[in-house]
């Protein structure tokens, strides 16, 4: 069946009480039972920080997302963290990024003492605008960190191209992405460093905070490994610290929680795939809604699913009224953000940025979403503009 094909219950349809923006409880009721015991097998060991589990969980990652190291860590903030530290990227510095984003992507050079350099994005991916970089970059820039908003990546041929020509590093802010691909390659394949993020709400979300930063370099591997550790070494060298780094070690717990369900994570990114797919049709000639626009050579996972329209107050105002969960990711860009404005950034100085702030607006896109739920969904927008 098509998915134009498939029943679609009446706006008011009383078979469906409530639509969540996303439904936790869900997929972990489905995992409960495999889960509980890798939990009760950290708790007999009482390796419960940074044990045997993290390290099998950084193995898994590492293969899945086709990269020779991963270093797991206490979240995707971190995780940024840890990569500017390994790469020795502070005071004085400069990062061209996207103001377009979590506050964590800006958040973390900030507190490195580097200063964020932001570029506006493409209206279309929501993504960095590689067009845009080279103007951005001085003589004080040491990296570029595009991020992979929303599950696509960004364009790396691009960004690559400019890194390279000017001997700069690229950081992937890839904490939506984690399976996402760009040309073939995961997200994490082609840069340095490259950060991930397992906070609930993500594709691949652990029972609390947790990150990785993924690498091809085991030199760089390896001082991350010193840094999220106060910068101290093991066994014998316990207690000697070479330098001074942070607590950033993921908990045992998260990393077994998160090993199950890695085994999961490509059913579940097809399934958002499918429910993307569903409400593209469905909204296919709604002049006044935008929906995703994935570039050519992308593959999404859909940590979230996007649309956008000069409506989009009204439209939110419509959507809650009917119980169904959406969220703006974000109402504000970053250089507008009050902590910031030491940077000297005001309104108007990144145009599409600021519109897309007016004007997003996330859907219930999760893969346990049922049908009925999702043709509910549709036929709420559809009706909000007179389809």
């Amino acid at each position: 069946m098509g998915v134009s094909e498939a029943a679609s219950p009446n706006v008011a349809d009383p078979a469906v009480a409530a639509v969540p923006l996303l439904d936790l409880r869900a997929q972990y009721a489905s995992l409960r039972d495999e889960i509980l015991p890798r939990i009760a097998e950290v708790l007999d060991g009482q390796a419960v920080c940074n044990g045997p589990a993290c390290v099998e969980l950084e193995q898994q990652v590492a293969d899945y997302c086709r990269v020779d190291h991963a270093v797991s860590c206490s979240s995707g903030t971190d995780a940024l963290l840890l990569a500017l530290m390994a790469l020795k990227i502070g005071c004085g510095d400069e990062v061209v990024t996207s103001p377009f984003t979590f506050f964590a992507t800006a958040g973390s050079l900030y507190r490195q003492g580097v200063r964020p350099v932001f570029c506006d994005i493409d209206p279309d991916t929501f993504n960095l605008d590689p067009r845009k970089v080279e103007a951005k970059i001085t003589e004080r820039t040491r990296a570029v960190m595009p991020v992979h908003l929303f599950g696509q990546m960004a364009d790396l041929d691009a960004v690559e191209a400019i890194a390279e020509a000017r001997g700069l590093h690229v950081i992937e802010d890839a904490a939506q992405a984690i399976g996402a691909t760009y040309r073939g390659d995961r997200a994490g394949q082609r840069s340095v460093a490259t950060a991930l993020s397992f906070y609930p709400t993500k594709n691949l979300g652990g029972a609390g905070d947790g990150g990785m930063v993924l690498t091809p370099d085991a030199g760089l591997a390896e001082r991350m490994r010193l840094l999220r550790n106060h910068g101290a070494g093991t066994g014998e060298a316990r207690y000697h610290h070479l330098e001074v780094g942070g607590n950033f070690r993921m908990d045992s717990f998260n990393a077994a929680y998160l090993s199950v369900k890695l085994k999961r994570l490509d059913a579940w990114h097809d399934a958002r795939r499918a429910n993307a797919a569903y409400y593209d049709e469905r909204f296919a000639g709604l002049e006044e809604l935008q929906t995703p626009v994935i570039a050519e050579g992308c593959g999404s996972i859909y940590n979230q699913y996007v649309v956008r329209t000069p409506r989009r107050d009204d439209l939110l105002a419509h959507l809650r009224a009917r119980k169904i969960g959406c969220a703006v990711y974000y109402p504000l860009s970053l250089h507008e953000q009050p902590c910031f404005a030491s940077l000297g950034y005001r309104r108007g100085d990144f145009p599409e940025s600021e519109r897309a702030a007016d004007e997003v607006l996330a859907l219930p896109v999760y893969p346990e979403l049922g049908e009925a739920q999702r043709a509910y969904v549709a036929e709420a927008v559809r009706s909000f503009f007179g389809a």
